[in-house]
């Protein structure tokens, strides 16, 4: 598996993989309106520019050259990240790949904080178990359960998970 740091350029790779990832994984969790609601307040195309030229950073993972998921980290504070997504295309899951986007997002944010002992924490659906399980195995804990409005009447229904990294 290759990682690369995703540009402007890739906008249009990364919405193609959220079109592919994002209902895939909600879909049982959240109504058809939410997710089409979500993914253009998070994936349009002026959304991911806005977030990647204020300071969110993706990576791209692909398998043999095909690009198979991503990741973003935003650096929100002197020792405190804020990993936004990690999403792999469902025929990509279960092969590694999410594990190794993680130690992507956990050593950017090391270097990022220059080696000093840093946080990263994260919104997940609550009611998404896969994912839940998935963080709590590398060490992350809930700090808060909340529901969010996002606008539209949508609420998103998350815990708050931190990982400590020394």
């Amino acid at each position: 598996m290759e990682i690369r740091t995703a540009t402007l350029e890739d906008i249009g790779l990364i919405r193609e993989l959220a079109q592919k990832s994002f209902p895939h994984t909600y879909r049982e969790l959240l109504s058809a309106e939410q997710i089409e609601y979500m993914m253009d307040w998070m994936y349009s195309e002026k959304s991911l520019t806005e977030q990647m030229t204020h300071g969110h950073i993706f990576r791209i993972a692909s398998d043999a050259g095909v690009p198979v998921g991503y990741v973003s980290l935003e650096k929100q504070g002197e020792a405190l990240f804020h990993l936004h997504r990690i999403y792999l295309l469902p025929e990509a899951q279960g092969r590694g790949f999410g594990k190794k986007l993680f130690e992507c997002a956990t050593a950017l944010a090391r270097e990022l904080a220059g080696g000093r002992p840093c946080r990263i924490e994260l919104n997940v659906n609550r009611y998404n178990t896969h994912a839940v399980d998935f963080y709590k195995k590398r060490g992350m804990f809930v700090t808060f359960e909340g529901d969010m409005e996002i606008g539209d009447g949508f609420l998103r229904t998350d815990y708050i998970m931190a990982l400590d990294l020394a």
